[in-house]
């Protein structure tokens, strides 16, 4: 079968390849540029929990040595200390657990590190063909596949199976496709400097509004990065104002000023103005074309991060195009795409559009209103620690990959669409890991809730209990699924198990070994049974239930000695 063509080669495209290499798709990146990146110290990313485990995943773990994750996150109000919220910032016990009570932290660094980390692993990645200086002028599809014409100097036709525009706001393949792009222009601008320098707050990130100076304008932030640099953003007015070089220049030293006391001795890197704006494609697939990252939307304003946005959008579809990919059309499964991600990002946008008339309208009445301050700065931490409607991970909990209601479904700590907790787990050959670890194989995971089995012998627990119907229960699901255990999971009891996509989602979580049910929330989170799938799964739990009685009758006549 044909490679995946993928559309651009920024951190979303780069993404998405390794994405695909994991669960066994080839794919060959066209990248317009030359395939480097100008390194621009004001241009930073922030990766959340998630997204950095999904990178350090497919080949980048050496990021925390090029970025920063923070110890805390401080806000300020004019000259009051409004909320400290201290942060993991990589810090851990003996046992290499995150300490507790603390927030996991953000991973702050340079994009163009970010990039050349991808870069380096897709270069090392032999189902992943990265190409230069090829920009798409023809984009054509038929039943089989797509093809695609890059102009000189390279110009070549290629054929792919899929094709994925991760190639930007301007999108050529968006364009090609004929998608419209609405949405609202410049709704917030910054003012970005990246300097050097010793700041009262090592590590820790810092919301400051209203600051007490002339030109501190409404807001400043301030976000670490390794080796004494900082990003200094200054939220601007929506019209006028003409970032000089002299001004800002007045901009840092007035800020370094007011927050140590006297200018201290600073190395300016880079400057730059950031335009941010909200955009929503209005498909994000046509037939066998899809899109990604800033080609699909665009979003940014009070903290929420559109690569973050992009990465998620790159798991999402990388192993529904890779189950298409392996095992035939699945066109169900592949409109769930556009129906899970443009519905979380459209109400991360609406979240965003909502809180923006409350952050930054300014005067009236609602200023002095007690708690209101304090209610605006948990709406800003929100966006920037990765929390509530502007920063928490999406929830798929309308999907249409969704199973059918069943009487066997149980609560647990964690919804179903929601991503998963990092539990600890041990396969049936005995190897050890975290949950996350075990993501992004292509499979659905099964996960079985059985306090003990850790100081258990291996050969105990494998033969005890629900485990054998539970083994052949997992067996008999559609393709491969990994069978995991664990000591205990978030308001799980014992015996709980637990269905989770390949992404990372939960799908349902059974009381119980129930192998009817369980068939059927797997065949919905792939995309639909087969006829019949169903029949034959009632009769496999039928035969199951009849086996564990047998073997129920046999331990209790052993333990009565009559054998």
């Amino acid at each position: 079968m044909d490679p995946v063509i993928v559309v651009g080669a920024g951190p979303v495209g780069l993404t998405l390849s390794l994405a695909l290499a994991a669960q066994g798709v080839p794919s060959i990146v066209l990248d317009e540029g030359p395939g480097t990146e100008e390194p621009r110290p004001a241009r930073t990313v922030v990766l959340r929990e998630d997204t950095a485990d999904l990178v350090g995943r497919l080949g980048c773990r050496e990021l925390d040595r090029v970025g920063l994750r923070w110890a805390g996150w401080r806000s300020m109000r004019r000259k009051q200390l409004v909320r400290n919220v201290p942060l993991s910032g990589g810090r851990a016990d003996e046992d290499g657990e995150p300490l507790p009570g603390l927030l996991p932290a953000p991973l702050h660094l340079p994009q163009h590190e970010l990039s050349a980390a991808l870069r380096a692993a897709v270069d090392k990645e032999p189902l992943a063909r990265l190409v230069p200086m090829s920009r798409i002028d023809t984009l054509e599809q038929d039943p089989d596949g797509i093809t695609v014409h890059t102009r000189e100097p390279g110009s070549t036709w290629w054929r792919g199976s899929y094709l994925v525009g991760c190639d930007g706001a301007r999108s050529t393949v968006r364009k090609l496709l004929d998608i419209r792009f609405p949405g609202r222009t410049s709704v917030e601008r910054h003012a970005v400097a990246a300097l050097r320098a010793e700041l009262p707050w090592p590590d820790e990130s810092v919301s400051h509004r209203q600051p007490p100076w002339r030109t501190g304008g409404a807001e400043i932030s301030a976000r670490p990065l390794p080796d004494g640099v900082w990003r200094l953003d200054w939220l601007l007015p929506p019209r006028g104002e003409l970032v000089t070089p002299e001004a800002l220049i007045t901009r840092v030293r007035d800020t370094l000023g007011g927050w140590c006391g006297e200018t201290p001795a600073y190395e300016l890197l880079d400057t730059g103005v950031h335009t941010l704006h909200h955009r929503l494609a209005r498909r994000w697939r046509k037939q066998r074309a899809f899109l990604a990252g800033d080609a699909a939307h665009l979003l940014g304003a009070l903290g929420t991060q559109g690569l973050d946005e992009g990465i998620r959008d790159a798991e999402n579809l990388a192993w529904k195009l890779a189950h298409a990919w392996h095992h035939g059309p699945a066109e169900h499964l592949l409109d769930s795409y556009q129906a899970e991600r443009r519905a979380a990002v459209a109400a991360r946008l609406r979240a965003a559009d909502q809180s923006l008339p409350i952050l930054r309208g300014g005067g009236g009445l609602r200023t002095f209103v007690p708690g209101a301050a304090r209610g605006h700065d948990t709406l800003l931490a929100d966006g920037q620690l990765g929390r509530g409607a502007l920063g928490a991970p999406p929830s798929y909990s309308h999907s249409p990959l969704s199973p059918p209601h069943a009487e066997a479904h149980t609560a647990v700590g964690t919804p179903p669409g929601a991503p998963v907790a990092d539990v600890p787990v041990t396969a049936p050959d005995g190897t050890t890991a975290r949950l996350r670890e075990r993501l992004g194989q292509g499979h659905p995971l099964v996960v079985l809730v059985a306090p003990g089995t850790g100081v258990w012998d291996r050969r105990h627990w494998q033969t005890a209990g629900v485990m054998p119907r539970l083994t052949d229960a997992v067996a008999a699901l559609p393709g491969t699924t990994e069978l995991l255990v664990t000591e205990s999971y978030p308001g799980a009891s014992a015996h709980t198990v637990l269905l989770v996509r390949p992404d990372g989602h939960l799908v349902a979580a059974f009381g119980g070994v129930r192998p009817a049910e369980l068939f059927a929330a797997a065949q919905a989170a792939l995309g639909g049974a087969p006829r019949g799938a169903r029949e034959r799964a009632e009769a496999d739990e039928e035969k199951g239930a009849g086996e564990e009685q047998h073997r129920a009758r046999v331990h209790a006549e052993r333990a009565a000695g009559r054998h």
